[in-house]
């Protein structure tokens, strides 16, 4: 026998909460339903779904959500199809998610209200474009709209991450040779120095100063090393924090420019999908906010949504924010409000956008690489010339 803790609601809206002694997480949900419950949710105790829920992917949340659409496009009803992808699904987590969304619609709840009850799983976004189908009577397209939605968000990010790999890589290297040289090689050359009496060069005596200090003073080191991981980690939480990197983001020499590229493209393909989906353009802009995941560039969308609020066009709204957005953003959109095609516009422009990160990648990469290998050159280069200078004068002949 297996125990379930459950939360459900009573034909009267009452949260009731619980435990099952039942000897399959099945059994358990046909009793509640026989009952009347509506789950909302169910754990297996010591096994929560807010444990197993963070070993779920992106990934796998947009192959689920393509096979959604092509079963519910082909007339299969959505619980049946939630069903299906349930019975073929690997990942306990996914699988207990989408269980849950299964229960949810079989006891009478709309799907979007089911997936809001999995933030980790399905953002606003999501969520949002689904409620705006139930209410066009689109779910299949919809769903197929959200996975290459979520698609071309992921593609970005992992071309980021590949782009950034070889110079991250780098610059930990450069640092483990450096402390390398400076704590375990140049040490065993300072008694053979001191025993010549030689003189030894301003760098050498530079180096000499630095090993000793590394060894000398390496739990400060290291107290400091973990309180920059923490001040980061703990700090980007923060209003401040997160002010504080998202300008280092958009400003940073080299990767500025692309960043601000990245944010252009991820807020452009966002308000395109929504308005094309039929979301309020209200909400549309409210949901670009949030997905921008830049302080700058929330801050900047939520003046523009004041501003249209009020009767302002988005293109003279987003004019007043020009250190954001460059004018051939803002013209183009313009262009799209007086033709009444503004999500064909919106979607070129986010295709253009997404052009453009990939040519900013490349130029990123490779201006990084060769700064990075110069870089490590000339820090490899100066302690070993630091080390063969004073060596040089010992293999002098003396008088």
């Amino acid at each position: 026998m297996q125990s379930f803790a459950y939360q459900a609601r009573d034909p009267l809206g009452e949260l009731i909460e619980g435990t099952l002694e039942v000897s399959s997480r099945d059994e358990a949900l046909a009793r509640l339903k026989r009952e009347g419950l509506a789950v909302l949710e169910l754990d297996e105790e010591g096994g929560g779904l807010d444990f197993m829920t963070r070993r779920i992917r992106q990934a796998d949340i947009i192959f689920a959500t393509s096979q959604l659409a092509v079963m519910v496009d082909t007339g299969i009803t959505l619980s049946a199809a939630l069903g299906s992808i349930c019975d073929q699904e690997a990942n306990p987590a996914l699988k207990q998610v989408l269980l849950d969304l299964k229960s949810s619609v079989e006891s009478g709840d709309d799907f979007s209200t089911a997936l809001a009850r999995h933030p980790q799983q399905f953002d606003k976004t999501f969520v949002s474009l689904i409620k705006a189908s139930e209410q066009t009577g689109t779910m299949g397209e919809m769903l197929e709209t959200v996975a290459n939605y979520l698609r071309s968000q992921l593609e970005t990010r992992q071309k980021i991450r590949a782009a950034m790999a070889y110079p991250s890589v780098m610059a930990v290297l450069a640092l483990g040779v450096t402390i390398f040289l400076l704590t375990f090689i140049l040490p065993k050359f300072e008694p053979l120095f001191s025993r010549k009496g030689v003189k030894l060069p301003a760098v050498t005596i530079f180096m000499m100063q630095a090993s000793k200090v590394l060894l000398d003073y390496w739990h400060l080191w290291l107290i400091g090393l973990v309180a920059v991981v923490l001040t980061y980690a703990f700090g980007r939480k923060t209003e401040t924090g997160r002010k504080i990197l998202d300008w280092l983001k958009i400003n940073f020499p080299i990767i500025g420019t692309m960043s601000r590229k990245v944010t252009l493209s991820r807020s452009v393909r966002t308000l395109g999908t929504m308005v094309a989906s039929g979301v309020s353009m209200l909400e549309a802009i409210r949901l670009t906010a949030e997905v921008s995941s830049n302080w700058y560039y929330e801050q900047a969308w939520l003046r523009v949504l004041d501003r249209v609020t009020e009767g302002q066009r988005i293109s003279d709204s987003l004019d007043d924010e020009r250190n954001l957005f460059p004018p051939t953003l803002v013209q183009m959109i313009g262009a799209g409000e007086e033709t009444g095609k503004l999500d064909v516009v919106l979607n070129k422009v986010s295709t253009f956008y997404d052009r453009e990160v990939e040519t900013s990648l490349k130029a990123t990469t490779s201006m990084i690489e060769p700064l990075m290998i110069c870089a490590m050159g000339v820090i490899v280069g100066t302690i070993a010339l630091g080390l063969l200078m004073p060596i040089f004068q010992l293999s002098r002949p003396s008088g």
